[in-house]
Formats: C-alpha cells, sequence, structure tokens
C-alpha cells in the first residue's frame, strides 16, 4: 500500500497529484506564470477532498527537483519539505528532465519510435535551456545542462538519430535546429505531476529518501535578480 502526493513546480505548470499504489486517483494543474504560491495549497486541499484520503494517510512526499524556474522550485520544495516535517513524512526528490521523459512517451504528440531520442528543454531565457538526451527506452544518454543553442547544437546527434525537442524551451530553438529534417519539435507539452509517478513508487519501494532538513532543488545556475528599471 502506498499513497504518495507529487508535486511539479519546475516550469510554469503548477501540478500537483496524488496516486494510490501506483495509480493516479487525483490531479490538479494550471499553466499560468507567477501562480504557483497563490494554488498549490488549494489545489492539495482538493485532491484529499476529491479522493476521500487524508493527509495523514500519506507515505511520502515526491517534489520535481529541477532544474526549472527558481521561483517556481523553491515553492514547491519548500511546500514538500513542510508537509514532510509536519506529518513525519520521507520526501522523495525527482529529476524534473527524467519525469518530462517519461510523460512525453505516454502523452507527447509525436509518436517515440524505437531509436528516437527525447530531449526535454526548459526556457532559461534568451537563447539558453536546461536539457538532457534519452533513449527510447527511457535511459538517460546524457546528463542535465544548461545549454546556449546555435545552429551547429545536436549536430552529432541528429546525423544519427530523430529527436524530439520538447517542453517550453524547444519552440524558442525551432530556428536554429529546424533545418534539419530529424529534429521534431513539440512546444506544447506541459510539465505534469502525473508524469513522477513510475520513479517515486520505485524510489518509495527503494527507500531512497531525500534529507528533508537540507535538501535544496537542482538550481543548476545561480539566481541571478533583474534590476527594477527606474520610472
Amino acid at each position: 500500500m502506498s499513497l504518495i502526493l507529487l508535486i511539479e513546480t519546475a516550469t510554469t505548470s503548477c501540478s500537483v497529484a496524488l496516486a494510490n499504489n501506483g495509480h493516479l486517483i487525483a490531479l490538479r494543474e494550471i499553466n499560468q506564470r507567477n501562480i504557483h504560491a497563490e494554488v498549490i495549497t488549494v489545489y492539495i486541499h482538493e485532491l484529499f477532498v476529491e479522493s476521500a484520503k487524508t493527509i495523514e494517510q500519506l507515505d511520502a512526499i515526491a517534489v520535481s527537483s529541477g532544474p526549472g524556474s527558481y521561483t517556481g522550485l523553491r515553492i514547491g520544495v519548500s511546500t514538500a519539505k513542510g508537509l514532510c516535517f509536519a506529518l513525519d513524512k520521507p520526501l522523495i526528490a525527482v529529476e524534473t528532465m527524467e519525469s518530462m521523459s517519461r510523460g512525453y512517451k505516454a502523452r507527447g504528440s509525436f509518436k517515440v519510435n524505437s531509436g528516437t531520442l527525447l530531449c526535454p528543454m526548459i526556457d532559461a531565457r534568451r537563447m539558453e535551456v536546461y536539457t538532457a538526451l534519452f533513449g527510447s527506452d527511457g535511459n538517460t544518454l546524457t546528463p542535465t545542462t544548461a545549454e546556449i543553442i546555435d545552429e551547429n547544437s545536436f549536430a552529432d546527434v541528429l546525423d544519427k538519430h530523430p529527436v524530439i525537442f520538447f517542453g517550453d524551451g524547444a519552440e524558442k530553438c525551432r530556428e536554429a535546429l529546424g533545418h534539419d529534417p530529424n529534429a521534431l519539435f513539440d512546444g506544447d507539452f506541459v510539465n505534469s505531476a502525473q508524469d513522477m509517478l513510475t520513479i517515486a513508487e520505485k524510489k518509495l519501494n527503494a527507500h531512497i529518501f531525500a534529507d528533508v532538513a537540507y535538501y535544496e532543488p537542482y538550481y543548476l545556475k545561480e539566481f541571478i535578480a533583474g534590476v527594477k528599471k527606474s520610472m
């Protein structure tokens, strides 16, 4: 028996889900910038009302670990850690790129054939993205990095494989990479907490938990605050 709360706030999507014994039983999400702090606790409450479960019944809380939006990650991880402290439940960290690749196979616009590679992309502003590369079997081929995209990016990979670029950073790369017939773009894919389920369940069963006291999101880059323009 396992009841897991799943929290995904790495991008503009604020998504929370509840899973019981490996099955999704409730989901709340919205794709809107700067709304995470406003809705996340409301959505979590609604999950338990809908499912007729109580928050005390939770076995673990899983959170998308990044990289992604600095503010979004802080809100998601702070919420998860607060619940873990209050309820004395374990914390599970789920790597954002890995859950995106699993989610794309289930919900993406393009069919993932054998030999097709998956390249999730999260917008990191200008022509930079957070990205990684996965095989059609879900195995990680390259680790998560911050990449500045130009016309030569992924050239060696695109010579040999079709690559599906997806996520909120993919569409801005179309102009640079779209000349290659092996490059496919799906900028409509949106992160969802439901995509974390398989990974979180495996980690729960293997007792792979994050340290609630010291855990921090994987920002990848240092946060740089913008300077407010004078009037």
